[in-house]
């Protein structure tokens, strides 16, 4: 077994988006179906169109083409161990533009979908809801690597909209430019869910906003750039017939938010009528207005809890004399249930100044000192061998940082988003992908450019598992190079080492 020195990083990390194995990779399932081709030439014209023939463990494989919105896909569902898939050949070139909204997932279980682009919708960009159904709602959705931009509406629009949704992972997708008065993701109502690898930019109202009661939700290694007016909305004002379950006594409780990064925006942190939420080990930059907001939107002191029993813990705040104040409190709201430690408070204008105004007594913060990141300007925030943050944080449970490093269990965390790491000698804690292919789609050759240090097995199989391809791929053999030329068209499963890939041949 390796272990883990705290010294000064060999490789500085991108703090946008290294491709990081997070989740076990869920295709190995998709090999169990057959599949159904959606576009120009192809037997469906849309995914709407081919959904009525899937059986569990099928693929909706969607070709290049920009497609009109307007797709419903309603009571749809695959089972545990056989998600129906709704796969892009490639994510910048499916596209479904305009319409009021791209799609409507509405009372649907075990869905995967990936690869497609949405955009210029008027409503929302995509809708997934429970249909109405409040006692059944739609569960268990995997949506990876999809991109949602430039919305055409600028009202209360989001670029995903989710309602009544439970069991759900949102990964690896891109949100960009939202409508003013919207969200990047909505959640009204939903349950046990993870944003996670995530990067929003250029939001309106905010970037992830849950309310209604919604329960059990994780939000970590995602970037966020601009968020708008809250950045994460946690809780909000939710009318009361849409809250799930409906006798819900909080607009949100029991989220944890850990290991991302927050850029700019009015208030990067709004606790609004929620209960028992986490905020921990985030690297805040740059604040507009305040760092932190607790409201309660939704009155009732028969019913609703008053915002209290929250934490913020082992945070970086790096803020300028722009901000009004620190903390922004509401009436009816209990801000001395919560609790402040181990944050580090750096006023970047006045650095002798950044001691925050809080609404009780913080433990063991660090006030004043430079957290010294390793570049600001091109948005490196991971620490620099002097910082202050190393080993100041408080030992909270939680197993990653931002960049998919795991903590130190068992001894103090540091402070902020990331923690400073270098491997040891006997073996390299990267996280990041060790192999990129092209051309993908492929017609005649597929070529593997490998980054690996020890030789791994490569191998392919076909949608029904046959294994077609085998060899050993050498760190010294930079890029090989596969025929496939007499392989039928379809999607074929690469595994090089532990790790995973989808390829298409035309």
């Amino acid at each position: 077994m390796s272990t883990l020195s705290k010294k000064p990083n060999i490789k500085k990390l991108n703090p946008g988006f290294k491709t990081i194995i997070f989740f076990i990779f869920l295709f190995p399932v998709l090999l169990v179906g057959k599949t159904l081709e959606v576009g120009p030439g192809k037997p469906y014209s849309s995914p709407a169109a081919a959904k009525n023939f899937v059986l569990p463990g099928d693929t909706i494989l969607i070709f290049p083409n920009v497609y009109p919105g307007g797709n419903l896909i309603d009571n749809l569902h695959g089972e545990a161990d056989k998600y129906i898939y709704f796969i892009g050949v490639n994510v910048e070139s499916v596209i479904f533009q305009g319409n009021s909204q791209a799609f409507h997932f509405s009372d649907v279980s075990y869905l995967h979908i990936e690869n497609i682009s949405i955009t210029g919708q008027t409503g929302n960009g995509m809708n997934i809801d429970d249909g109405g159904t409040f006692d059944t709602p739609s569960h268990h959705i995997h949506l990876k690597n999809c991109r949602f931009f430039d919305m055409a509406a600028q009202g209360n629009n989001d670029l995903l909209k989710l309602s009544g949704l439970d069991h759900f992972i949102i990964e690896k997708c891109t949100f960009l430019n939202g409508a003013s008065g919207g969200s990047g993701a909505d959640m009204v109502g939903c349950h046990h869910g993870t944003f996670t690898e995530n990067r929003f930019e250029n939001m309106g109202s905010n970037c992830i906003q849950a309310k209604g009661g919604t329960q059990f939700i994780t939000i970590t290694r995602n970037w966020f750039v601009n968020g708008g007016q809250r950045t994460l909305n946690l809780g909000g004002s939710t009318g009361l017939a849409f809250f799930r379950p409906l006798e819900a006594p909080f607009e949100a409780a029991d989220i944890d938010v850990f290991a991302n990064v927050i850029i700019g925006s009015w208030a990067p942190i709004a606790f609004v009528g929620c209960v028992r939420v986490h905020v921990v080990n985030n690297t805040i930059i740059k604040p507009q207005n305040w760092i932190i907001r607790i409201l309660q939107e939704t009155v009732d002191t028969g019913r609703f809890l008053p915002c209290g029993q929250n934490s913020f813990v082992n945070n970086i705040i790096y803020y300028s004399n722009t901000l009004s104040r620190h903390v922004n409190i509401g009436p009816n709201t209990e801000p001395t249930s919560f609790t402040f430690e181990h944050n580090l408070w750096y006023n970047t204008d006045n650095p002798s100044n950044s001691k925050p105004d809080l609404p009780v007594q913080e433990v063991m913060q660090t006030e004043g000192k430079d957290p010294m990141f390793s570049d600001v300007d091109q948005q490196d925030f991971t620490l620099t061998s002097q910082s202050p943050a190393i080993d100041a944080g408080k030992n909270t449970g939680f197993q990653f940082d931002f960049s998919g490093q795991p903590t130190p269990q068992g001894l103090r965390y540091d402070i902020g988003a990331y923690e400073f790491f270098i491997p040891s000698s006997v073996q390299s804690y990267t996280h990041t992908k060790s192999y990129s292919l092209f051309p993908n789609p492929c017609e005649d050759l597929l070529y593997i450019e490998n980054h690996l240090e020890t030789p791994q097995s490569c191998f392919i199989t076909n949608v029904t598992g046959q294994m077609i391809y085998f060899s050993k791929i050498l760190p010294s053999a930079s890029v090989s190079k596969i025929s496939v030329d007499d392989w039928a068209s379809g999607l074929y499963l690469i595994c090089i080492g532990k790790q995973s890939s989808i390829v298409f041949k035309k």
